[in-house]
This record gives C-alpha cells, structure tokens and sequence, in this order.
C-alpha cells in the first residue's frame, strides 16, 4: 500500500478535526490563515483517499448503561468458517469492534454489556452458537486509559 502523501496543512486540519470534527471549516480557516476552499479541496482528496473516514459523536458507554466492558478471542473450527463468524458477528450489537488477530484465536472482539450476567449472555447464547465457532476467551476490561488516533507526524524513516 502506497503512503498517503500529507504535507504540514494536511496535517494540521487532520489535528484540528480530531480535537473537533464539528469545527465550522470557515473557522478552521481562518485559524488556520488559509482560505475556506482550501480547506474544502484538502478535506475532499483526504475523504476520497480514504484517510478520512466518518465524523461522528462517540458515545460514553458507562453513561449509556453499559457497565462491562471485555474483549473476547475466538477460535474458529475452521479457517473456511471466518468471513461466515465475520458477518455472524456483526449482528450482535454490543460488539463494536471485530479485528482479525495471529495465533490459536483467529478473530476479537470489543464487547461493551449491561453487566457481567449480560456479558455472559452474549458469549454463550450469541457467539458460542454461531457456526464455525470452537471456543472463546475473555478478558474484562476494567477501563480504558486512553485511545487516540495514529500519530500524524510527518516521519520519512518509514
């Protein structure tokens, strides 16, 4: 994959959106010193090169009721079962995220539940029958310290 080509301004409105996605672009603008179409044509090549993805409003989990939080390993039986577990998954909703991962566990996920009982629930009358599943591990997560986008220096060393 080809490295994205980000010079200082790039870089500077991509840090500015991390701080606020909902940053009026004539503000940012003008903070910046750079005129508002600039701004608009650098946003449209980052959207269209897939560097920017979505704005969007993340949510307080514990605020929203959701008092557990675990991340889930799963052994599947089979590697041809793992684009089948994949969209599987993604229809239990209190999985938010799903990475594939190197070892015994093919797949993780980021579960957030009510509380340890609901938690459980979901492991065993929501993955565990899913086809294709062996086993799972789990480890609950007391918090989360922090979590942050890459980092958005510009470092030729790789």
């Amino acid at each position: 994959m080809e490295k994205p080509q980000l010079d200082p301004i790039d870089i500077r409105i991509l840090n500015e959106l991390t701080l606020d996605a909902r940053v009026p672009l004539i503000q940012l603008s003008k903070k910046m010193k750079v005129s508002n179409t600039l701004i608009h044509q650098r946003i449209k090549k980052m959207r269209e090169s897939g560097i920017l993805e979505t704005a969007t409003y993340k949510l307080d989990p514990w605020k929203m009721g959701y008092q557990t939080s675990a991340y889930t390993q799963i052994m599947l039986e089979n590697s041809k079962f793992h684009k089948e577990v994949e969209k599987k998954l993604e229809n239990v909703n209190e999985i938010v995220e799903c990475v594939n991962i190197a070892g015994r566990y093919a797949l993780m996920v980021k579960i957030h539940a009510k509380n340890n009982r609901h938690l459980r629930d979901i492991i065993y009358e929501k993955i565990h029958p899913i086809d294709g599943v062996e086993g799972t591990n789990t480890t609950i997560s007391f918090e989360s310290v922090f979590v942050r986008n890459v980092p958005l220096e510009i470092d030729e060393k790789y």
